[in-house]
């Protein structure tokens, strides 16, 4: 299995093809729009408008299973993130990072990229930058702030 094997679906219910991105540097991370951590939208935004020429794609997955901070239904998802956060970049359908229903793109992330819990998620907002050549490079805490991982995207993409 590798990353560009895997899709996912828009909340509109089309399939997102990881392979669509190839050669190009992938973000992604898991979202909630009621989190404390909803700020990083923002920045998320950022990286997408400055690097999106350049080569890097920023995926959002919202996630409801930490303290219910997703609560805006898959069809509304877009435009809650654009009105309250200026959200541009993509988003998916509401998906699970964690336990038996975890969507294959991130029990495929955590495999490759262990993080504090081993192979568990922490919270929203945790990140995972994916290598043009489709290899997981970086796994980011979800208090890492978006401008952080600018130095990382600036390295793959220049590479």
């Amino acid at each position: 299995m590798k990353f560009y094997d895997l899709s996912a679906e828009t909340p509109q219910g089309t399939t997102l093809q990881m392979s669509d991105f190839e050669n190009k540097a992938v973000l992604v991370v898991n979202t909630a729009t009621k989190c404390g951590l909803a700020p990083q939208f923002e920045g998320l935004e950022k990286l997408h408008k400055t690097y999106r020429d350049k080569g890097l794609v920023v995926l959002g997955f919202p996630c409801n299973q930490f303290a219910g901070q997703e609560p805006v239904k898959d069809e509304n998802m877009s435009e809650t993130c654009k009105i309250n956060h200026g959200v541009t970049f993509q988003l998916t359908k509401k998906v699970d990072v964690n336990g038996k229903d975890t969507h294959p793109i991130f029990k495929y992330l955590k495999d490759e990229l262990g993080g504090t819990l081993g192979k568990k998620i922490k919270w929203n907002f945790t990140k995972f930058l994916v290598s043009p050549s489709g290899k997981p490079y970086k796994r980011y805490a979800p208090t890492t702030k978006p401008e952080k991982i600018e130095d990382d995207i600036k390295k793959l993409l220049n590479a």
